[in-house]
């Protein structure tokens, strides 16, 4: 088959939080997370410097703040940002839900473009 499709509703909640959607999906190069962020939720500040995945958030619903090594980024509905591997993130709820999509992938280097090579190590979400 060249699709899966799943409901991210019908996937176990993670995290009082996270769906974790990339098993359901029998992803191989991609991580796709949707978080259902209640008022005051947040998560644990984490990095993917092992996994050397680089991550995109997107915020769908909401505003929340991204702390992005220490730096705080204030997100509002249809804002998107880039984390690299080694930056560590934790997403901070307000007083309302929020909605996000995550995306994550491991990072391609210039040596990995030229061979063609991907470098898939395992990626979790």
């Amino acid at each position: 088959m060249s699709y899966t499709k799943v409901n991210y509703e019908e996937v176990e909640q993670v995290s009082n939080a996270m769906h974790f959607l990339g098993e359901p999906l029998e992803t191989e190069q991609v991580g796709v997370t949707i978080a259902r962020c209640d008022p005051g939720w947040n998560s644990m500040p984490h990095d993917h410097t092992d996994n050397d995945h680089e991550e995109v958030y997107v915020l769908i619903e909401g505003a929340a703040t991204v702390v992005i090594d220490d730096d705080d980024v204030e997100m509002e509905t249809g804002d998107a940002v880039w984390i690299s591997p080694e930056s560590t993130r934790q997403i901070k709820n307000g007083d309302a839900e929020s909605a996000f999509v995550l995306v994550s992938a491991p990072s391609i280097s210039d040596e990995d473009a030229e061979s063609g090579d991907w470098p898939f190590t395992g990626l979790t979400g």
